[in-house]
């Protein structure tokens, strides 16, 4: 299906496919917030909050953000996988419902994922997170938000994530000028068409451009040094491969410590088919990753049940 203005609201409304560990939801505490907007936003910011149930204490914490090409998904459709990773992590995960393109265009979302991550910190006591252990993770769409934020947070000398955990990240508009680099590439799920819906949607212009600001397309960045750690994962058949690949080449190259998974044969997303062993090893693949780097912040800590 390749998206367009036409069938917008058809996507929108389609759930979002996710496997479902049922035991698991029952373990977690979920509930709605409104996060007063700043002077960037049009208003209150929804998101949702996951929590391990009858944990005490302040938990370190993943601020979440949704993929969807930015025109589409919800922080509610993401609410299994984020319950999901909030018990097998021990941790709290607090999912941004920023606003969608076309609507709301560049810096909407990224302002709106920029006052969720204020809010973490200022409302650290009363959420019952530790404000020295938030990182952040999005995939397509959500891994670009990521990682725009973590470039805005280190130029204007916000408090840094301890990590950016980057799922297939969308991440350079620049790839709309190119051709397929490998047959195969963007064939499925998302096309190059949707990928110049997606972009153009956005930037509220033609891709391409050379005023595409960084915080938009992280890839724009000249420098990426100072960073946090980095973990990126995509398919060798996803249309964001070659950029996701270059993006942790140069992250390396700047001093970055970067995790770079690569899987043969994989298309956009598919971590989510949830019978599939490639996808059962991505998904543990992430896991490690998320436990890893909360562990070194925070020392060991147990996990109960893995994420299937």
């Amino acid at each position: 299906m390749t998206f367009h203005a036409g069938i917008l609201e058809r996507i929108r409304s389609a759930p979002l496919a996710w496997p479902v560990d049922v035991e698991t939801l029952q373990h977690v505490e979920t509930r709605g917030y409104r996060v007063p907007g700043d002077m960037r936003c049009t208003g209150p910011v929804p998101v949702r909050y996951h929590r391990p149930a009858g944990v005490a204490g302040a938990l370190p914490a993943i601020l979440h953000v949704h993929g969807g090409g930015f025109v589409s998904g919800s922080a509610k459709a993401s609410d299994a996988r984020c319950r999901q990773l909030a018990w097998a992590l021990q941790c709290v995960v607090i999912s941004v419902d920023y606003r969608l393109a076309p609507e709301t265009r560049f810096p909407g979302a990224l302002n709106d994922c920029l006052a969720v991550f204020g809010w973490m910190h200022e409302q650290a006591s009363a959420l019952r997170l530790d404000p020295a252990g938030i990182g952040l993770m999005g995939e397509s769409a959500g891994g670009g938000l990521a990682a725009g934020l973590a470039l805005y947070l280190r130029d204007h000398g916000g408090p840094l994530p301890i990590f950016q955990h980057l799922i297939y990240p969308m991440i350079d508009d620049r790839t709309c000028l190119q051709p397929n680099s490998r047959p195969g590439v963007g064939e499925f799920i998302w096309t190059p068409e949707s990928n110049d819906y997606g972009w153009t949607s956005w930037l509220g212009s033609e891709p391409g451009n050379d005023d595409v600001s960084c915080y938009a397309a992280a890839a724009r960045a000249v420098d990426l040094a100072g960073l946090p750690p980095t973990f990126i994962l995509t398919g060798d058949l996803d249309l964001f491969c070659d950029e996701d690949v270059e993006y942790a080449r140069r992250l390396e190259a700047a001093g970055v410590p970067v995790e770079l998974h690569v899987y043969q044969g994989c298309f956009h997303a598919f971590d989510c088919a949830g019978g599939a062993d490639v996808a059962r090893r991505a998904r543990a693949c992430s896991l490690k990753a998320l436990r890893a780097a909360m562990r070194a912040h925070s020392g060991p800590s147990q996990s109960p049940l893995p994420l299937t």
